[in-house]
């Protein structure tokens, strides 16, 4: 007995399914201050990866229906896919650590590469979920389109809710640091940073263009967070992207009171864009502790 061929109504959920799967990914692919992916390469890649996601989430209950089971085992190629999709971020923004004012760092690497990854997951538990729901419901077509592309719209917003990670303005205060050469040291806040300004031109260049934030943790254990060296790197990478680095550029943490400090000599010469980034650099997965469980249990608390 052969195989039931696909109907027109299955071909229907399907495009419902792969257009909510596709505008789902389209939605998390604003190019917002980090400036990636870039435009319109990076957009392509990332459009058409999302799209393919999509697809595959758009087919699965229509072939399961169809039992076309053959096309159902091409979900496991979905895995390798988008396995493949952080691989190939990994490598390229490995490449390119060289070309930029400072590294972004292993640790940011990985974050952005899983976090394209998560996205292209998105789009298919978007599709999937839609397809899911316009197949099972009892009424005609339409009603069923129409509810299911409600259902798949919300499951879109409660994942972005449930992957979007914090920022350091979400644990800190960014505040600007005063900027100090005492010979041919550079002090912020009166905390020292470096001796590598040995030059009369050095000095004179930092003290009139010189700019830097100081970060200050909203709780001690947020320090688990910001002192780690990729986390400080993350966020000195976007200063230097945001801004421009016409020179030095320096991260330097405080052992005792637990601030962070990053200076530069931008090529752009705003306080508030430099606050505002550090501010919204994310978090790294990396470093991230949740505090809660690592307090001792209350006595006769299973």
């Amino acid at each position: 007995m052969g195989k039931q061929q696909i109907s027109s109504e299955d071909i229907t959920i399907i495009i419902i399914a792969l257009i909510i799967g596709t505008l789902a990914r389209l939605l998390v692919l604003k190019e917002d201050y980090r400036q990636y992916p870039s435009f319109p390469n990076g957009y392509l890649i990332q459009v058409v990866t999302g799209f393919v996601a999509a697809a595959l989430g758009a087919v699965a209950i229509p072939a399961l229906m169809t039992k076309n089971f053959v096309a159902v085992t091409f979900l496991t190629l979905a895995l390798q896919q988008f396995r493949d999709v952080r691989k190939m971020e990994k490598e390229s923004l490995t490449e390119l650590e060289n070309t930029e004012y400072t590294y972004r760092g292993s640790a940011y690497i990985d974050g952005i590469a899983k976090t394209f990854e998560s996205r292209n997951y998105l789009a298919f538990i978007t599709a999937l979920c839609t397809s899911l729901v316009i197949t099972v419901l009892p009424f005609n077509l339409w009603v069923n389109g129409a509810i299911g592309i409600v259902v798949g719209i919300t499951v879109f917003y409660l994942l972005k809710y449930f992957t979007k990670g914090k920022s350091i303005g979400d644990i800190a205060q960014v505040k600007p640091g005063k900027i100090e050469v005492k010979d041919s040291s550079l002090y912020v806040d009166g905390m020292y940073v470096s001796n590598l300004l040995g030059t009369e031109n050095a000095a004179k260049l930092v003290k009139e263009e010189g700019l830097a934030v100081v970060i200050y943790p909203n709780e001690q254990h947020y320090r688990i967070n910001l002192d780690n060296f990729g986390q400080r790197q993350a966020a000195l990478f976007e200063a230097t992207r945001a801004l421009g680095n016409k020179r030095w550029n320096f991260t330097r943490k405080d052992y005792e009171e637990g601030r962070i400090i990053i200076a530069l000599v931008p090529i752009k010469q705003d306080i508030d864009a430099l606050i505002e980034v550090v501010k919204k650099c994310p978090l790294l997965e990396s470093t991230k502790k949740a505090d809660e469980i690592l307090k001792p249990k209350l006595k006769g608390e299973k």
